[in-house]
């Protein structure tokens, strides 16, 4: 076995602007014996979200503070090819904050052992974080109704396509947002939601008013800035609408950030209800969602689509596509 391991490092703190490729630094570091309970585990796919530029910045009061020099935060699956662990024997897929290297040294307590089957790299997408952050930030904060009109910012994203085919499910009407014309398309005649609006065209707050003509019950928000501000005009808000805020990346690049949305008022006018989400507070109800997931997926309810890149030197890259909007699907790389 190969005695080094090749790294990226975290080499900037991204705040107030775009991650570059020189917040990255790439070392080699050999591999070190292992100590009891220890797992030597071949990285094998990792996911990137958003939300590690805010790892990056130490913005995130979830995540533990990161520091340059660090070993690049990354969740993934990979096999385990050395066990100090009788438990978890060598050939097990498991999936854990693998980083950005080849060879990740865990204590078996730090990793879950996930069947090697057509479901594996769903772990990282629909059965993984963005999964449970869709299905109980919709369920739980959303609550729907049958009927109800929903709006999804990012919704050709990991978690906005989650959002729209449970919100269907549901019995709901589905409008969506999207940088694209190919992913508002790919939405409509794939993942077969009702409507979808290409933000980068036209007016936005128009644009809604006609898809959602007696404005949205439940909207879900990924983006934040424009779109919320456009989501909360008095026109597009329900009377007693949920407002569920799952991210903001229209805010990661600017410093320091810009004012809150200017319609807040309208949820008084509109007796509406803001409420943001994190899907670990849910960690006791996940089996549920896991197996509801696994239904929908055999079932054909539910579909979703994976951008897979390849090659350890593109960890970086492959990153910032969640940046510019390349990303079609739930973001991975295959190293």
């Amino acid at each position: 076995m190969t005695e080094i391991n090749r790294q990226w490092l975290i080499n900037g703190n991204p705040a107030g602007r775009g991650v570059k490729i020189t917040d990255f630094k790439r070392f080699d570091k050999k591999l070190v014996n292992l100590k009891k309970d220890e797992l030597r585990i071949k990285v094998e796919h990792l996911e990137f979200t958003p939300s590690l530029k805010g790892q990056m910045e130490n913005q995130l009061d979830y995540a533990a503070p990161t520091k340059q020099g660090q070993v690049m935060r990354g969740r993934g699956i990979g096999e385990v090819i050395e066990s100090k662990d009788p438990k978890i024997k060598i050939g097990s897929k498991v999936k854990a904050y693998l980083g950005w290297q080849d060879f990740a040294t865990l204590k078996s307590n730090q990793v879950q052992v996930v069947d090697n089957d057509k479901f594996l790299l769903a772990h990282l997408g629909p059965l993984g974080s963005s999964g449970m952050t869709a299905y109980f930030g919709f369920l739980k904060a959303g609550k729907p109704k049958d009927g109800n009109t929903v709006l999804i910012s990012g919704a050709a994203g990991a978690v906005g396509t989650m959002v729209g085919q449970i919100a269907k499910i549901k019995g709901c009407y589905v409008v969506g947002t999207a940088g694209t014309e190919e992913k508002c398309d790919w939405l409509v005649n794939s993942a077969n939601i009702d409507a979808a609006i290409n933000y980068k065209t036209g007016n936005l707050t128009e644009s809604i008013s006609r898809n959602c003509p007696d404005g949205a019950n439940i909207i879900f928000d990924n983006v934040g800035g424009e779109f919320l501000d456009s989501a909360l005009d008095l026109k597009n808000l329900a009377i007693g609408a949920r407002v569920v805020l799952c991210g903001a990346i229209s805010r990661y690049e600017t410093f320091p950030h810009p004012p809150g949305p200017t319609n807040y008022f309208n949820l008084i006018l509109r007796r509406a209800n803001m409420q943001g989400i994190l899907s670990p507070d849910y960690a006791s109800e996940f089996p549920q969602a896991v197996e509801d997931i696994k239904g929908w997926l055999d079932n054909g309810k539910f579909i979703y689509r994976e951008d897979i890149q390849n090659g350890f030197k593109n960890i970086p890259s492959t990153f910032l596509r969640l940046f510019s909007g390349q990303n079609k699907g739930k973001q991975l790389i295959k190293l």
